[in-house]
C-alpha cells in the first residue's frame, strides 16, 4: 500500500487535488470517498470532472444514487450511497456492472454498501482539521498505487 497525507487548507485546494488526481486516472479504478457530510467529497469530485472537461452541474447524487459523466477517455460513475438503509440495496439497485475496465467509479459512502462492493483501488479520506481539511490518500491495488505515485509527481 502507498499512501499520500495533504493538508487542504480551503475549497480551492480540494478542487486542485481533485484536478490532480483527474490527470492520474484510468480507466477500471475503483475509489471510496470517505469523510463526514461536508468534508468536500462531492468538491473532490467537481475538481476530478472540472480537469477532465466537463462543464456541467456537479451535484452529490444523494437523491439519484448515481449520475453517469460520458467523459472521451471512459464513463465516469458518481455513487453517493448515503441513503441506503440495507447493504442487501447495493445489490437491488444493479450497480455491479459499472464497475468494469472501461469506467472510473467514485463513490461517497461505501460503507453503506456492507462489503458488498468490489474492493477499492484506492480511498481518499477527507478530515476536518483546524480550519480547512486534510486528506489521506491510500491504495489497496497495482493500479492504486501507480495512481499514487502518478499523484506524487504531479
Amino acid at each position: 500500500m502507498d499512501d499520500l497525507t495533504l493538508a487542504l487548507p480551503d475549497a480551492a485546494a480540494t478542487l486542485a487535488l481533485g484536478s490532480r488526481l483527474a490527470r492520474a486516472l484510468v480507466p477500471g479504478l475503483s475509489i471510496w470517498l470517505r469523510g463526514d457530510l461536508g468534508a468536500g467529497k462531492t468538491t473532490l469530485t467537481r475538481g476530478v470532472l472540472r480537469e477532465l472537461g466537463f462543464t456541467g452541474r456537479v451535484k452529490s447524487p444523494t437523491y439519484t444514487l448515481v449520475e453517469l459523466y460520458e467523459l472521451p477517455r471512459f464513463n465516469l460513475y458518481h455513487f453517493d450511497l448515503y441513503r441506503f438503509a440495507d447493504p442487501d440495496e447495493w445489490e437491488d439497485a444493479g450497480f455491479r456492472e459499472y464497475f468494469n475496465p472501461a469506467s472510473v467509479c467514485l463513490v461517497e459512502w461505501p460503507d453503506k454498501a456492507g462489503g458488498r462492493m468490489p474492493a477499492p483501488d484506492l480511498a481518499v479520506e477527507l478530515e476536518f482539521r483546524d480550519e480547512g481539511r486534510v486528506a489521506d490518500v491510500r491504495s489497496f491495488s497495482a493500479m492504486g498505487m501507480a495512481c499514487v505515485e502518478r499523484l506524487k509527481s504531479s
